[in-house]
């Protein structure tokens, strides 16, 4: 047993793959178990990696600070891939209010932590007050961000040794996920919310204009626009559409910028909703003319884009009219976009088409549409957007009134370039795209090796700072971070705004990045409004949770 008790106890390679083995495995399958309908999930491996480091089973600090930082890196990293995509367009219309209401979510939790360190700052410093915001708000990220942080003050000669901050993100995140989710039922009580009629609230703001595609059949009824191809007609209606099909004396036609239209056509049009009503009087009538009968001579098809060289291309350089294919709209992130002809195309794209059997057939061909393609691993978009993460979070920038540069860190750096190429990335023929499974395993792992490491360098001081006086004092700060900025944002967004309380969950579950208070409101609600409001506020939330913790690490540390 002498083999047993050297792999246990001495320092090996197989000792520290065991110990992360062990730690990760029992926190993955322990974060399964649901207290009062409530699973922390893969954040119990912080505590397991406390419990075995509180019995003194330790990894050696280099190796364990590499594995901490690059599990971070991947998370982080695959978190700005997903995200990014819909970053920039969560800022249109409601999005705008929504993030506004979840970034004051984030500076309440921020200004009510400074409160706390001007109040306690005899008890509690500002490092370990930061760690604390970081698990009452259940944001990893922003430990990591906070820890980088730290680092940065520790070699620069400001700190004489690095705070275990991992204490008081440990102590103070089960009561942070359960702090989310009794403000979400306060504010339900307080308002007297009743489902059935946010239930009909949001089923009449979903049938209102929007910027999602619609299709219409018009049957042309114009003297302005009577014997005019589509090109002139578009520049006098001034509105953006595709005319997907044309029913012409009989003959059925796939549409292109030079064919004419005269008075009785019918057309099948797809534009926006909100532009929708303006084309069908400017062009006829509506017409509840079927289809079907054309669906002889040509065929809707979706076609998902795998080849590489498609990515970056605009849809006006496929030339799709050439070969008699219209394409009408494009399907990507779950968002319908239509088919403008400047559009910038991606890898991962659904296109839409219309056109003869045999020419789809040959737009198949051009475009890919083998998804075996999208399982592929486009490694080299993942390591080029860590290397240059990684440069870009090291750039020093000055900031009045912080005594030393902020630096975004392996935290902010890797977050903002992998936000940029998921929106821009195909600019530089770099191929973001990555299948939901790939995202997600990336991410896990990152995650689990994270907390994994955060768990066994915090374990020998736990126990020992949660049954001291300070150790309760954490826990309450925690909770006060939690529930006060979301009571008070939930009661402004519902009083002053008059949010759906379905889009209210979600925009407060999202300003704390929080998926257990998700998979709560999910359930609650019976729909799918509180995960399209999370899925807005998200990236925002992220990003700002990620500077701010590192900026009030060192302007106050």
């Amino acid at each position: 047993m002498e083999w047993f008790n050297s792999l246990l106890f001495k320092e090996s390679i197989a000792h520290i793959i065991l110990l992360y083995a062990f730690v990760i495995a029992g926190g993955v399958m322990l974060g399964k178990i649901k207290f009062f309908g409530i699973s922390l999930g893969v954040t119990f491996v912080l505590f397991v990696g406390i419990f075995v480091g509180h019995f003194g089973f330790t990894v050696n600090d280099e190796v364990l600070h590499f594995v901490r930082e690059f599990g971070l890196i991947l998370f982080i990293f695959s978190i700005g891939l997903q995200v990014g995509p819909a970053f920039f367009s969560s800022f249109k219309k409601g999005g705008m209010i929504q993030n506004l209401l979840a970034t004051s979510v984030v500076l309440l939790g921020v200004g009510i932590t400074i409160g706390i360190y001007y109040a306690f700052q005899k008890q509690i410093s500002m490092p370990m007050l930061v760690g604390i915001l970081s698990g009452a708000v259940t944001n990893t990220p922003g430990l990591g961000a906070a820890q980088e942080a730290l680092k940065q003050l520790h070699e620069a000669g400001q700190l004489p040794e690095i705070p275990h901050i991992a204490l008081g993100y440990a102590v103070a995140y089960p009561l942070g996920v359960v702090g989310i989710i009794l403000s979400l039922i306060l504010i339900r009580i307080i308002f007297k919310v009743s489902f059935d009629n946010e239930n009909a609230k949001l089923l009449e703001l979903r049938n209102a204009p929007s910027e999602t595609t619609i299709i219409v059949t018009i049957k042309v009824q114009s003297k302005a626009i009577d014997g005019k191809n589509l090109q002139q007609i578009r520049k006098l209606i001034g509105r953006q559409f595709v005319v997907s099909r044309q029913l012409s004396k009989g003959n059925f036609t796939v549409p292109n910028g030079k064919t004419i239209l005269y008075n009785d056509d019918i057309i099948l049009v797809v534009s926006t909703e909100a532009d929708s009503e303006a084309i069908v009087d400017l062009m006829g009538e509506l017409s509840d003319y079927d289809w079907k009968e054309s669906e002889n001579k040509m065929i809707s098809r979706r076609i998902v884009i795998t080849r590489g060289v498609i990515n970056g291309k605009t849809l006006a350089s496929l030339k799709l009219r050439s070969v008699n294919v219209n394409c009408t709209r494009v399907i990507r992130s779950g968002f319908d976009l239509l088919a403008n002809p400047d559009l910038v195309l991606q890898v991962g794209d659904r296109v839409v088409v219309v056109g003869t059997p045999d020419a789809i057939k040959r737009v198949e061909d051009m475009l890919g549409n083998t998804l075996k393609r999208l399982d592929d691993p486009h490694i080299i978009t993942i390591f080029v957007g860590i290397f240059f993460g990684i440069l870009f979070g090291s750039i020093p920038m000055f900031i009045p009134g912080i005594p030393m540069p902020v630096k975004l860190g392996l935290a902010g750096g890797p977050l903002v370039v992998a936000i940029l190429l998921g929106r821009f990335g195909s600019k530089l023929k770099l191929i973001t795209y990555t299948t939901q499974s790939a995202n997600l395993m990336l991410r896990e792992i990152g995650i689990t090796l994270f907390l994994a490491s955060v768990g066994l360098a915090s374990g020998g001081k736990f126990v020992e700072t949660v049954v001291s006086g300070n150790g309760l004092i954490w826990v309450l700060c925690g909770f006060l971070i939690t529930t006060l900025p979301l009571l008070i944002v939930g009661f402004v967004g519902r009083k002053f705004l008059n949010m759906n309380y379905f889009n209210l969950m979600g925009i407060l579950s999202g300003s704390m990045t929080d998926p257990p208070a998700l998979a709560y409101s999910n359930a609650t609600a019976g729909n799918d409004a509180p995960s399209i409001a999370y899925s807005t506020v998200y990236p925002l939330t992220m990003f700002l949770r990620v500077v701010l913790a590192q900026i009030l690490i060192l302007a106050f540390a």
